[in-house]
């Protein structure tokens, strides 16, 4: 076998072809994107007979008439005039329970005449529906190879390898059976193009004729393919809709020998039975709020012991460092840059973690697609439709793979609306701050046995998100002048129990992506601010210093107290406490001080640095070893007042609920509608909109 062999793993949308890349590669996955365009690219690393493969999960598609932006990368790749990407071995992934469907797309990459392997998937379901498949007859049928697996419980992977293992060493024969007659559909025309091209099969060449426009070819041949169609009078919706009739034809015939079906009116599916509960027009938006308000109470609950766990570890580890380390400047950089910068990261994965986990037990349940045609309704009156809630409830993760998704709602008005509005939702980025600031100034009470007040309170940011989002699209829908249909088509996926090692493997690498990707920019900034923090101009710091001296030496007994207070005065005029007072006269207004200033800035670069910032510049100013939470709990005003006072965190929450505080989410928007326009709009829109907000909370409750 050759080694660096590229396996497309291939299938329609929710046919467990997810499930199946995670049994194969397990942790060993990388995330991009495909070169030119903003669709995922996930890849990752399996071993079949001692040798190694790529796996290729490809967007899922229905058929081989690419419509959105992820299929056409699928079907380019499958065509194989991806430049960036080439593959030796298709996957193809079926849905047992609704093989029919599932079999046209696959028909299709049969004659494409490549080596395929076929995995069947979700047999279980099949089986409770009283669905039966003859595998032997249907893979002497197909003339490919067909292997039942449960991805979930790992049954026929090792079948599904040897599968794969013999196809790359024993190829299917060019000359092997079509699944239709495809030169038939088009004679002459194939004919001249395969003179062109002689290794392409005859349905290639009807794919050639159908959209070599959009294929990189160079220019000559370009217009040579043009000419056989004009010459040939090649019509493509003719062409196209004889070989679907054909498909389905043949397809009739293999389902009418190889599967046995029950009489559907029989039994009374149970998703049908399901689906009268979820999604009634009453009931279901009920239903729909408790999952939101579980979701939201599961994120405090479940983290509170290991989110207090490792606040207590590192409280101590910086008490250590402090009573071994000398008192030098790289002792003060290890304990008030590196480890208060850490703790800031650390503390926040198992919220992270438990977020992550429960809205993927709500995609892996079938749920998630029921809130889409739940709010399709509502989406409308606003400019969107359902298939923008799949982005914005994506968006309570990170805005930039949510406004990415996008791609999948056609019609571009609602797309542009779409990408416009997802960052007013509260993304992962935004929960440590939500979280410290709940903890500082909303009690630990609980209702009934089980309600949360701080729970209660998270629910509320998150749904004040959800409602700007749909105000400022209803106001926005006025503003774009595009106009296009819009069709809701969406294909409710039956109801599943949770895939939990699927769970498990997805909580891992959030939380992977996380200490990686935000640590590194937490960590970066993290040391800058305790740079900025503990030097500042020279004249300024030398006259702190001289006082601070000359205090000591007139009053020994008052050491303690005078070192405090020759920290905080260290801080204010330092580089880090210049910027501050400097911005502060813009900010008071909402509430927020010269420190809460200084982590706002460094926010854009990403939400979460919040933590770490006030984790530095608290550590830098207090000699103490108490955790974050105290430090901010101590924190006066000059006056003596609390300046986490419980308007100041209010408004502190309400300005990161509605602010625009991240280039990333930025630079993707510019990258998705290709222009400098629409996130210029957003920026101002959100960010001016956090302030009159934040100023309106603080002026009420103060």
């Amino acid at each position: 076998m050759k080694a660096g062999i590229h396996i497309a793993l291939v299938g329609n949308p929710n046919c467990g072809k997810s499930s199946l890349f995670n049994a194969l590669t397990g942790l060993n996955q990388k995330v991009g994107n495909f070169p030119g365009v903003t669709v995922d690219k996930k890849t990752g690393q399996l071993t079949l007979g001692g040798h190694p493969a790529t796996l290729i999960d490809l967007p899922g598609t229905y058929s081989f008439y690419p419509k959105r932006e992820d299929e056409w990368v699928a079907y380019k790749v499958l065509m194989g005039v991806d430049l960036e990407m080439h593959t030796d071995v298709i996957l193809l992934v079926a849905d047992a329970s609704n093989l029919k469907r599932n079999l046209l797309f696959c028909s299709q990459i049969i004659d494409l005449k490549k080596p395929v392997v076929l995995a069947l998937t979700m047999n279980d379901l099949a089986a409770k529906k009283g669905i039966k498949i003859d595998i032997a007859g249907l893979q002497a049928d197909l003339g490919i190879p067909v292997v039942a697996i449960d991805a979930r419980k790992n049954k026929g992977l090792t079948e599904l390898k040897q599968a794969l293992i013999g196809i790359i060493e024993t190829p299917r024969s060019k000359n092997q059976e079509s699944f239709i007659d495809n030169k038939n559909l088009a004679p002459v025309a194939i004919d001249a193009f395969k003179a062109l091209f002689p290794t392409q099969s005859d349905y290639a060449a009807l794919h050639y004729l159908m959209h070599h426009e959009a294929f990189p070819l160079e220019n000559e041949m370009q217009d040579k393919i043009e000419q056989i169609e004009i010459d040939n009078q090649f019509n493509h919706t003719k062409t196209q809709a004889q070989e679907i009739l054909q498909r389905y034809g043949h397809i009739q015939e293999i389902m009418k020998h190889r599967v046995s079906e029950p009489d559907p009116a029989a039994k009374k599916k149970r998703t049908d039975i399901l689906d009268n509960i979820f999604l009634h027009r009453i009931g279901g938006y009920a239903i729909l709020l408790l999952v939101l308000f579980i979701l939201f109470q599961s994120v405090f609950w479940m983290a509170k012991y290991p989110m207090d766990g490792i606040e207590w570890i590192f409280t101590n580890v910086t008490t250590y460092l402090n009573q071994v380390l000398p008192n030098a400047w790289w002792e003060d950089l290890l304990v008030n840059g590196i480890v208060a910068g850490l703790g800031g990261i650390f503390v926040f994965i198992p919220q992270i973690m438990i977020l992550f986990g429960l809205i993927t037990i709500l995609e892996d349940t079938g749920y998630m697609a029921r809130i889409s045609f739940l709010s399709d309704k509502l989406m409308r009156k606003v400019g969107l439709n359902g298939k923008s809630v799949m982005p914005m409830i994506s968006g309570f993760a990170c805005a930039v793979p949510a406004i990415m998704s996008a791609r999948n709602i056609e019609n571009k008005k609602e797309r542009l609306l779409t990408i416009m509005v997802t960052p007013f939702m509260s993304c992962s980025a935004r929960l440590p701050v939500y979280t410290i600031l709940i903890s500082l100034v909303i009690d630990k009470k609980i209702y009934f046995g089980f309600l949360s007040l701080q729970g209660l309170v998270m629910m509320g940011l998150y749904l004040l998100g959800i409602v700007m989002a749909l105000l400022a699209s209803m106001v926005l829908k006025w503003f774009i002048r595009i106009k296009e249909k819009s069709y809701f088509i969406l294909e409710l996926p039956v109801y599943r129990a949770p895939r939990w090692k699927n769970v498990g493997t997805t909580m891992v690498q959030k939380a992977k992506i996380f200490v990686t990707d935000a640590g590194k920019v937490i960590m970066v900034i993290s040391l800058l601010l305790w740079f900025l923090s503990s030097y500042g101009p020279s004249q300024q710091m030398n006259i702190v210093e001289q006082t601070h001296t000359q205090q000591v030496i007139a009053h020994p007994e008052q050491q303690a107290h005078l070192d405090k207070i020759y920290h905080t005065q260290k801080l204010e005029h330092s580089y880090a406490g210049v910027l501050g007072k400097t911005i502060e006269p813009a900010i008071a207004p909402l509430g927020f001080d010269w420190k809460m200033g200084i982590a706002i800035i460094t926010s854009f670069a990403a939400r979460e640095v919040f933590v770490g910032t006030m984790a530095t510049l608290y550590s830098v100013e207090a000699a103490d070893n108490s955790s974050l939470r105290e430090k901010l709990q101590a924190a006066k005003r000059p006056d003596g007042s609390p300046v986490y006072s419980f308007a100041a965190a209010l408004s502190l929450m309400i300005f990161y609920v509605l602010a625009m505080q991240c280039m990333s989410t930025l630079a993707v928007v510019k990258r998705e509608t290709q222009s400098w326009k629409w996130p210029t709009i957003q920026f101002f829109m959100m960010t001016g909109l956090a302030y009159l907000m934040s100023w309106l909370v603080y002026t009420i409750t103060k």
